[in-house]
């Protein structure tokens, strides 16, 4: 018994060391990080990639393979550096959508009122009610991704960033969803619920951008 105690620990110490985790505030930890065993609570990753696709940042002064990979390519920095605070007012664009999705008044964390804890929100997605702002991701109906491979990488620094906080292509919905969306298009996944719906907003976000020959 004792041995397969002992097992069990070093499996799961194997496993942990291996996902990526990004933590409550959006960002990336690698096994690289100096934060990585610092990071108690987070959402799992099988790659960096992967963490960043789904909307992640990397800590400051980061440097892996991983990085150095994307900066040819795709990385969410290409659309800025995580979510903005246009207005200055310590609501970056992931609060002001959970702020005006919630059909209830929501929760901050403090005093502050930076960061919303608390709320009521019918996923678009789903057609669940939500409560807990931590268990939501703020979807890309268009994916950055996705846009990038489509004609993204061509535009200006300041229309990407513009395309990656248009709340006209953000929605709040849980998180599960938005990670097996991935960076996917309308031919390879649609939402369990309200399909027409979606497939009727991206193709509007394709058309207020540009998008050609799609």
């Amino acid at each position: 018994m004792k041995y397969l105690v002992i097992a069990l620990a070093l499996f799961s110490s194997l496993a942990n060391a291996e996902v990526v985790k990004q933590s409550k505030s959006g960002i990336c930890h690698d096994a690289s990080s100096s934060y990585y065993s610092r990071t108690k609570i987070f959402t799992s990753f099988d790659t960096l990639e992967g963490c960043l696709a789904a909307g992640g940042k990397l800590p400051k002064g980061h440097s892996s393979a991983a990085k150095n990979k994307t900066e040819v390519g795709y990385s969410r920095d290409k659309f800025g550096h995580g979510w903005d605070d246009a207005d200055r007012d310590c609501q970056n664009t992931r609060q002001e959508v959970l702020i005006s999705m919630s059909t209830n008044p929501v929760r901050f964390a403090d005093e502050k009122q930076c960061r919303v804890t608390f709320g009521r929100w019918i996923s678009t997605y789903s057609g669940e009610v939500i409560f807990d702002a931590s268990t939501m991701d703020i979807d890309h109906v268009v994916p950055l991704k996705w846009a990038w491979d489509h004609g993204a990488d061509k535009w200006s620094q300041e229309k990407r960033e513009q395309f990656a906080n248009d709340p006209v292509n953000l929605v709040a919905v849980e998180a599960s969803l938005n990670r097996s969306k991935g960076a996917k298009g309308l031919d390879e996944w649609l939402p369990p619920a309200n399909q027409e719906q979606y497939k009727a907003r991206f193709k509007r976000i394709l058309l207020k951008y540009g998008f050609s020959g799609i």
